[in-house]
């Protein structure tokens, strides 16, 4: 189940978020000013590589591989960063995350949900 990680580090400039972590998943949620939610970011695994799929307010959905930084043992581990990756199964990622949020407050869950189904069609 996803639990929430309390507290969450908050960055400066930044709109506020939450965060919520499971061994299958996480889901980070961005608050507007006026606590609506401006976006979210689930984070999952597809056989050994991390993914991410991020739904902004103002830019859509966006899919992107997490690359580790991990590429050669003999220097120092880089900075994970976001780069782009194809289309994600959204239907696994929406069966995974319905069988995960069971405990989210309903109207986080409803929301992601929601807008999970909206996901373009390939």
């Amino acid at each position: 189940m996803l639990q929430e990680i309390v507290p969450t580090r908050q960055v400066p400039g930044e709109p506020r978020r939450r965060w919520f972590t499971d061994k299958q998943m996480d889901l980070i949620v961005w608050y507007a000013a006026d606590d609506r939610i401006s976006g979210f970011q689930i984070c999952y695994l597809e056989g050994t590589q991390q993914k991410a799929l991020t739904w902004l307010a103002e830019k859509g959905f966006s899919h992107k591989d997490i690359d580790d930084g991990e590429h050669d043992p003999r220097t120092h581990k880089m900075t994970p960063i976001l780069v782009p990756d194809g289309q994600p199964d959204t239907r696994r990622v929406l069966n995974v995350f319905l069988e995960l949020s069971e405990q989210l407050e309903p109207a986080v869950r409803r929301f992601v949900l929601d807008t999970l189904e909206t996901y373009p069609a390939p």
